[in-house]
């Protein structure tokens, strides 16, 4: 069984959708940046210390992932008030930044670390579109203030790399990595997936 050490419900989507059977449990860490720490490094970091902060029994895989935006080399993580979110999409409009995603995956004394960015160009936002998407609350538990996935896709006019890493889970990477594990395909199966957001959600 997969473990799911996030209470992200863009992850727990995107294995759904990939047809991944998991349970969820939710981890408790610091995510302070450290200081002089790069945003690859500061996701992996969290992945890490987010997938050993679940408990696991032996024939369960711990499955743990922190995204972040980068620009210039400045990380934007999730804005704490309507007010920050404004700032970073000001600062986002216009040009391409990074998203980087970090995994970590847990089983059997073995631990695997990754990491996946991916390019995003913004168009140039007015500040009144800046205004109305802040105000959305849509961009309060994202990092860099917006969700591809929902309003902010209309202010997408580029991707290079992997979409589902920006949503917040690059699943192919996991998927590979699970494999190397051993973690085996014939376990995701569809019928093993929870009909309904229940217990294991």
């Amino acid at each position: 069984m997969l473990i799911l050490a996030s209470a992200s419900p863009r992850r727990r989507e995107l294995l759904l959708n990939a047809g991944i059977p998991f349970a969820v449990r939710v981890p408790d860490v610091d995510e302070t940046v450290l200081p002089g720490e790069n945003a690859i490094d500061y996701v992996r970091r969290m992945a890490e210390r987010k997938a050993w902060a679940v408990s696991i029994g032996p024939d369960e895989i711990a499955l743990a992932a922190d995204t972040t935006v980068c620009l210039n080399g400045a990380i934007l993580g999730k804005p704490a008030s309507v007010g920050e979110a404004k700032m970073m999409l000001k600062v986002l409009s216009g040009k391409t930044h990074e998203v980087h995603s970090g995994i970590c995956l847990r089983y059997g004394g073995r631990t695997l670390t990754d990491a996946s960015t991916t390019r995003v160009t913004f168009a140039t936002m007015t500040d009144d579109e800046i205004e109305e998407y802040a105000r959305s609350g849509e961009p309060l538990d994202k990092a860099g203030a917006y969700g591809i996935q929902g309003l902010a896709s209309r202010y997408v006019t580029g991707i290079e790399g992997d979409y589902f890493n920006v949503v917040g889970l690059p699943v192919s990477l996991v998927y590979k990595r699970m494999l190397e594990l051993g973690w085996t395909p014939k376990e995701l199966q569809n019928e093993d997936l929870p009909s309904e957001a229940g217990d294991r959600l």
